[in-house]
């Protein structure tokens, strides 16, 4: 990824831009959690990658944890979708690669209100949707791999789109996933120039924590895609559709608002790696990360 040296990238005030939103103009609703939520319909960002690697500095999301028990919550944004990629449905398999924290949205309790078992996320997850779509022959359809086989085909396409939704195991009561997929529309685009633009659509994103995820997911995703297909990465498009703040997340934002924009980091993959279901966090380093707080342990209602 050809980055732009640190002291010519730009520092990115989107995030902190798209927080300030919500707080000022968002309308408070209710949610499923007990907490009501402060939210906004329909925002896009644009993070135009020479600039740096979408990680926010408001707060560190790249040291390990005091205790070193668990990877850095970077490593494991990076696990979590590495393993969706590989078609992981289950807690058990996400941890694997890394991702330790699906477990109490795969709780017994949790897992019994969809007909599932413990520790599954169902099979209308993410990887389960990314891998085995079903279909109406009955065979189950491998999306991801056939995106990377069309865009290497047939690059000036406009259609190398892939859905993590399966309506017929979503749009009904008793759904067959522990969390109706948030994230994860995404459509690849390439331009005469050899570049990648990656542009996606979040359904429903929790700005304070889950949404800093999102992003670290979508960004490594274009710079793995732009990799095994020959490309340079240029932008990741994002568009949110329900993005929103808890109340009890409240003091967490103003804290991160009240740090200064910085530069985003470098990110570079290891570039040995030729199928993208071989990636792994390993594979990937960060350079010139300057976070303004701490890690902060912002509360996420279930």
């Amino acid at each position: 990824m050809p980055y732009l040296a640190f002291d010519q990238r730009t520092p990115d005030a989107q995030y902190r831009d798209l927080l300030r939103r919500i707080i000022e103009e968002g309308e408070d609703v209710p949610s499923n959690h007990g907490v009501p939520a402060r939210r906004i319909v329909g925002y896009l960002i644009r993070f135009h990658l020479a600039n740096g690697f979408p990680i926010i500095t408001e707060r560190d999301l790249v040291s390990p944890p005091p205790s070193g028990t668990r990877p850095s919550q970077f490593s494991q944004a990076l696990g979590e979708i590495c393993a969706f990629l590989n078609g992981a449905q289950t807690q058990a398999e996400l941890e694997g690669f890394g991702c330790h924290w699906w477990t109490e949205w795969v709780s017994e309790t949790n897992a019994a209100k969809h007909g599932l078992p413990p520790g599954d996320l169902g099979p209308a997850s993410y990887g389960a949707a990314f891998r085995r779509f079903p279909t109406s022959e009955g065979l189950p359809f491998d999306q991801i791999a056939a995106l990377i086989a069309q865009i290497k085909e047939a690059p000036h396409l406009r259609y190398h789109e892939v859905t993590p939704w399966i309506p017929q195991y979503l749009l009904r009561p008793d759904r067959r996933a522990a969390v109706p997929p948030c994230h994860g529309w995404f459509h690849v685009h390439i331009n005469g120039a050899g570049e990648l633009t990656l542009s996606h659509r979040q359904r429903s994103a929790d700005a304070p924590v889950g949404l800093v995820f999102n992003f670290i997911h979508y960004a490594a995703l274009t710079l793995m895609i732009a990799h095994v297909t020959g490309y340079r990465p240029k932008d990741l498009v994002y568009y949110l559709d329900d993005v929103h703040i808890y109340h009890n997340q409240f003091a967490h934002v103003e804290q991160m608002l009240a740090t200064e924009p910085q530069r985003f980091p470098a990110v570079t993959i290891d570039r040995s790696v030729t199928n993208i279901f071989d990636f792994r966090p390993h594979h990937f380093v960060v350079a010139d990360y300057y976070p303004r707080l701490p890690r902060l342990r912002i509360p996420t209602p279930l």
